[in-house]
């Protein structure tokens, strides 16, 4: 049987939700001042290096409280804390619904940007250019957005709904989800499904991601005789990491020829890229050029599917990549989980096995939206922390025809698509927090 609230919150939506958006003017006082709040949080710098937490809380906290949302700060490192919501379901002991956001963001350099990127300016296209505008400070604002008026529509949830705003997700999230995930208040929780960020969606349809890729660091370092620079002898330190190097980008090529010719998507298929290398004998004027090192080093990023073969990775590296023989050694570091508390990847079922997904699904297309072949994200989120509880988690952000441009310079998001994200909310926040007993 429909929950009875839900048949009231269905009414308003489909009295509210589809009428044609046209520019600023066509938007009601009520879409404008959710808009205003979007910019008033997109205002407050949370950046790293010095993210102003303390600010983003106060804002966070005092919109909760206008919802009537029950708050708790939680803090598992100094100056750094947890905002966590909660609007309790009719039956608590049902698993509830968690909605994560975080609340930091990349760094921005301003002198690349059309505007500042701490203004929030609203251009004539309604364009609103700041840091954070796609990741991921908007679907914080539209989750709290859709539940003001999921109760201004005197809906009630059969499950409990909790926000989770977290700090650090782009330095890794070590003291903020992952510490969140691993806590007794999360255990309380009883958490039976997560939704997270995911990305823009440049076509008509949504992405929703039922996994990440993980990140890992590959560091090289090759020894050797030093020698003249005239000198031509083997063993060398350099000779030896360049052997490294293009051993590696043999298999780079390998693997990017997947995606080229389209047989993988780029989430696919592991990425290994340098990002430094160091050797050389400094000089007052910068390295001495007729000396060979002694030592050298580089340095890769590596993202890895949930179904690549580690073991076999870890083969090759110490086989082709970095043999003993040619004096070279290395470290490969795993950074964040890769399996869940039962020992399967980190991995969410996108099919009628789970009823989360089929209630996802079934709210997104009553919102009138359409839904991409669901991925695995190429980068990494929360969300991991959250699949290594065992809890299915999707990454989500309702944002279509929209241009992908997280870290990029004038990152922005379209008033129009951040106003249609709050009416997907609803609809996915309703129908998931009303997932009946017997469905799971």
């Amino acid at each position: 049987m429909l929950h009875l609230s839900r048949l009231v919150y269905a009414l308003f939506v489909l009295l509210s939700f589809h009428r044609h958006r046209g520019g600023a003017s066509a938007f009601t006082p009520q879409e404008e001042e959710q808009i205003e709040r979007f910019q008033r949080y997109l205002r407050i710098r949370t950046a790293h290096p010095d993210p102003d937490y303390a600010a983003a809380a106060a804002f966070l906290l005092a919109e909760a409280r206008s919802i009537g949302l029950r708050a708790v700060v939680l803090e598992f490192a100094p100056g750094k804390p947890l905002i966590l919501l909660s609007w309790p379901g009719s039956n608590t002991s049902l698993p509830s619904l968690l909605l994560n956001s975080h609340i930091d963001s990349v760094p921005a350099e301003p002198s690349r940007w059309l505007h500042p990127p701490f203004a929030a300016v609203r251009d004539a296209a309604g364009r609103i250019f700041a840091r954070g505008a796609q990741d991921d400070k908007c679907i914080a604002v539209q989750y709290l957005e859709a539940l003001r008026n999921l109760k201004d529509s005197g809906f009630t949830p059969l499950r409990s709904i909790h926000v989770s705003l977290v700090p650090d997700e782009e330095i890794g999230g070590a003291d903020g989800a992952a510490k969140f995930s691993a806590s007794e208040q999360f255990r309380e929780l009883n958490v039976g499904f997560v939704l997270d960020e995911g990305q823009a969606s440049p076509t008509d349809e949504f992405r929703v991601f039922y996994a990440d890729r993980s990140p890992w660091s590959l560091i090289v370092r090759a020894v050797g005789a030093p020698g003249h620079g005239s000198r031509m002898y083997d063993g060398g330190a350099m000779e030896n990491l360049m052997d490294c190097v293009e051993a590696v980008a043999k298999f780079r090529e390998s693997q990017f020829d997947q995606v080229k010719y389209g047989s993988k998507a780029n989430s696919e298929v592991i990425s290994v890229n340098p990002v430094y290398m160091k050797a050389g004998t400094p000089s007052p004027t910068g390295f001495v050029m007729n000396m060979q090192p002694s030592e050298a080093e580089v340095g890769f990023d590596l993202r890895l599917p949930p179904t690549a073969d580690i073991d076999l990775l870890k083969k090759r590296i110490s086989e082709e990549w970095a043999p003993t023989i040619k004096n070279m050694t290395h470290q490969l570091i795993q950074k964040g989980p890769t399996r869940d508390n039962k020992g399967r990847p980190l991995a969410t079922p996108t099919d009628d096995s789970n009823p989360w997904w089929s209630a996802f699904k079934q709210a997104i297309l009553a919102s009138g939206g359409k839904l991409a072949k669901p991925e695995i994200l190429s980068s990494t989120t929360d969300a991991r922390f959250m699949r290594q509880m065992g809890i299915p988690t999707l990454g989500f952000s309702p944002m279509a025809n929209t241009p992908i441009l997280l870290h990029d310079h004038n990152e922005f998001l379209k008033d129009s698509v951040f106003l249609r994200g709050i009416k997907v909310y609803e609809h996915v926040i309703g129908d998931l927090c009303s997932l009946p007993e017997t469905s799971l």
